[in-house]
């Protein structure tokens, strides 16, 4: 009778926790429970996350069924390649937004946690109106260059133009979850992107195959509902920043450029950008070379593969952010002990996480590639992809945790040396070596991922051991 009652106590308990998540309630997170900390921030950040990945696997879904699917999942892809430099950018400012605005809520300071947070939109906005001009410009040489044919090229310029050009809305998108994320409110974030979500959803079949008075755009509808369905999530967003009900008190003059502040902001965030810009220009040369050795077909399946592979990871990076969120505001508050041990104990549910979708790929990734093509070739490259990708999951999420460690205590140059190190002095010649000089071909590049990734978590186990990131001032 008494194990019974424990066992009812502790799953109320787990709803109670739940339903707070997801409603977002503010609380001291540098005092409650540490466990209880993480799940309230993990379970929206989670879901915040896997929301992000539906968006490429909606689009994969839809023009998968095209006439001609290969040219469209192939454009996708690559846009989506090329997007990730956008979304190095958007991480990056969002990195320092987190740590900055973290650090000031834990020393109990929302004023100058609202002004940074503004500081970082100011920087974002002027540095991606070049971004867009130039990707709207140059888009049918963007996808050349990333190994496209010239067909596909011709069939996928317009969806490039829309994407590039609405870039500035996936950068808010991500920045301004950033500031909510490091107050504390993941719910928040969580919303914005479930409608920009259901939007996309609702839209995609409307604007491709038409509907009414809405003509059937094809390829180039898919475009369109995404940059709708995300510019819908960032009107919520900004809508939670002014209705003066959450920790952030927002004025416009907090919009005012304060250069100071703006120093130290770049600061943090050059690095954190530039970490995943490492990252990415290493994704982009990996699907250039899978599109070169493997062609059309190859480059569809290893596309198909990552946006699989994505809808897991994003959800645990998401996962990895409740330790950023922990360690900024529990270095703020001056608990180094507390900021450890949140890492630690994150580490621990994602290891978790991560061993349950590497069973589900090595057993089920044939099938999962089915849902988005009937092409039997593209099926059994993207099934061969995931079964050597899932191999190193766990790895992965470990990678994430200490990252995102990192980043929350504001050392952005920590994790950016070791990408350095992993992905363009390793993992590129790796992927090289083995797909031209071996002739393994698409095959190389799948092994080069998890071998790299096993090297970032190493690297980053060691040097969060010896505890630099706890002396960083933000």
């Amino acid at each position: 009778m008494s194990h019974s009652t424990k066992t009812q106590g502790k799953l109320s308990s787990f709803f109670d926790i739940l339903v707070q998540s997801l409603k977002g309630h503010e609380v001291d997170l540098t005092s409650i429970s540490i466990k209880r900390a993480i799940i309230l921030l993990a379970i929206p950040m989670m879901l915040e996350m896997a929301m992000e990945s539906v968006f490429a696997l909606v689009d994969l879904y839809f023009v998968g069924h095209l006439k001609n699917s290969s040219h469209a999942i192939q454009t996708v892809g690559l846009t989506e390649s090329v997007l990730t430099i956008i979304y190095s950018l958007a991480i990056g400012l969002s990195m320092a937004a987190t740590a900055v605005v973290a650090r000031r809520i834990g020393e109990k300071n929302p004023e100058a946690a609202s002004k940074a947070g503004m500081q970082t939109i100011v920087i974002a906005v002027f540095v991606n109106i070049i971004i867009s001009i130039l990707g709207f410009i140059y888009a049918k040489d963007i996808l050349l260059l990333m190994g496209a044919s010239t067909e596909t090229a011709d069939q996928g310029v317009a969806f490039v133009r829309i994407m590039m050009g609405g870039s500035i809305i996936i950068v808010l998108l991500f920045l301004i979850n950033g500031i909510f994320r490091g107050a504390g409110n993941a719910a928040i974030a969580m919303r914005s992107l479930w409608i920009a979500n259901i939007a996309n959803i609702i839209l995609c079949p409307i604007f491709i195959n038409g509907l009414g008075p809405i003509p059937a755009f094809g390829l180039t509808g898919a475009a369109i509902a995404t940059t709708i369905g995300r510019g819908l999530g960032v009107s919520y967003q900004v809508y939670n920043l002014f209705s003066g009900k959450n920790i952030l008190k927002i004025r416009i003059s907090h919009f005012l450029p304060d250069f100071v502040q703006i120093k130290a902001i770049v600061k943090i965030a050059a690095p954190a950008i530039f970490q995943f810009v490492i990252a990415s220009c290493s994704w982009v040369f990996l699907a250039e070379l899978v599109a070169t050795t493997g062609g059309d077909t190859g480059s569809a399946g290893y596309q198909t593969a990552l946006r699989l592979m994505m809808f897991f990871m994003l959800p645990a990076w998401g996962l990895s952010n409740a330790a950023a969120t922990l360690v900024g505001q529990n270095l703020g508050a001056g608990h180094i002990d507390r900021a450890e041990k949140s890492v630690f104990q994150t580490l621990k549910y994602i290891i978790i996480f991560m061993a349950v979708v590497s069973v589900l790929f090595l057993t089920c990734g044939h099938l999962f590639a089915a849902f988005f093509t009937s092409d039997e070739k593209v099926i059994a490259i993207a099934s061969q992809a995931l079964k050597i990708l899932s191999i190193g999951f766990v790895i992965y999420g470990a990678a994430m945790v200490f990252s995102s460690a990192f980043n929350g205590a504001g050392d952005t140059w920590t994790p950016t040396k070791i990408n350095v190190f992993a992905f363009w002095l390793f993992q590129i010649p790796l992927a090289y070596f083995l797909a031209k000089y071996l002739e393994m071909g698409p095959t190389g590049v799948f092994i080069a991922i998890p071998t790299a990734e096993a090297g970032i978590a190493v690297a980053a186990f060691i040097l969060f051991k010896k505890g630099k990131w706890k002396k960083t001032m933000v």
